[in-house]
């Protein structure tokens, strides 16, 4: 039987919600393959224009399990610094994974920085064990922040 899990991550940045939002979350399909290349080969936007619905891929370098991802924007208050998306094709759907979800808000922390709050929730394909592969999600899904933090202190007046 299929089992339904989640994990949660929090992050601390010195970067400003607005900013880690936009360039971690709403631009990374731009910013990931300059910043992360070692493991985005590439990617783009699908369909739509980055509002609800909106689906974009990325496509890996070879040192990944999986060749590609897409991911649907299902909710999205840019305001509130807040989406979440679902998991539609590659990315080890129909593999290990049946159905996947995070939920992404970045929230104003003290100091003029922010505080990263990701709940990814997956149901995985019966008789699959995810092993450690929740702890490397968690490493994967800091690593895009931190990589789009130094981006963002190194140029101070990117994504204002």
């Amino acid at each position: 039987m299929a089992s339904t899990n989640s994990w949660t991550l929090e992050i601390a940045s010195p970067v400003a919600a607005p900013r880690l939002f936009r360039a971690a979350v709403m631009d990374w399909h731009t910013l990931a393959p300059k910043l992360a290349s070692h493991v985005v080969a590439s990617a783009h936007p699908v369909d739509g224009d980055g509002n609800v619905g909106s689906i974009r891929q990325f496509n890996f370098t070879s040192g990944m399990p999986f060749s590609f991802m897409k991911e649907r924007l299902e909710f999205l208050d840019a305001n509130k610094c807040e989406c979440k998306s679902t998991l539609v094709e590659g990315g080890g759907i129909g593999v290990a994974i049946e159905t996947a979800t995070s939920h992404i808000k970045v929230e104003p922390a003290a100091g003029g920085g922010s505080l990263v709050k990701v709940d990814s929730t997956y149901k995985l394909l019966p008789g699959v064990d995810v092993k450690d592969e929740v702890a490397k999600a968690k490493e994967s899904v800091t690593a895009i922040f931190k990589a789009a933090e130094a981006y963002l202190v190194a140029n101070p007046d990117a994504y204002n």
